[in-house]
């Protein structure tokens, strides 16, 4: 008798053990340490820093959304260069994948 309830109960325990193997979000991955590990709000946070510290861009409603370390800009710049040097800094920020930008040009007068 003692059999065959310890055969359920291993099942159970083990599939309970096993099921929380899965990596969910906000977990640090494998291979990462904690000081290694960095969010997405974490690197939204920097990229919105550094849009404040620009000469330009500060002045446009620029929107930062990160989602698994890819960054995308929303909004509106000033030219082209103020893109692409906002685009390039961003890009060396450690975590991010990838910078998608869908800013608009909107010259101030």
């Amino acid at each position: 008798m003692k059999k065959l309830i310890m055969l359920p109960l291993l099942f159970v325990f083990g599939f309970a053990l096993f099921s929380g193997c899965a990596t969910r979000k906000g977990e640090i991955m494998k291979g990462e340490t904690t000081g290694e590990y960095i969010d997405d709000s974490t690197m939204t946070a920097k990229v919105s820093a550094l849009i404040v510290q620009d000469p330009d861009a500060h002045l446009f409603k620029i929107d930062v959304t990160t989602v698994q370390g890819d960054v995308v800009l929303q909004g509106f710049s000033n030219s082209k260069d103020t893109e692409k040097r906002l685009v390039t800094k961003i890009k060396e920020i450690r975590g991010v994948k990838s910078v998608k930008s869908l800013l608009r040009i909107e010259e101030r007068k």
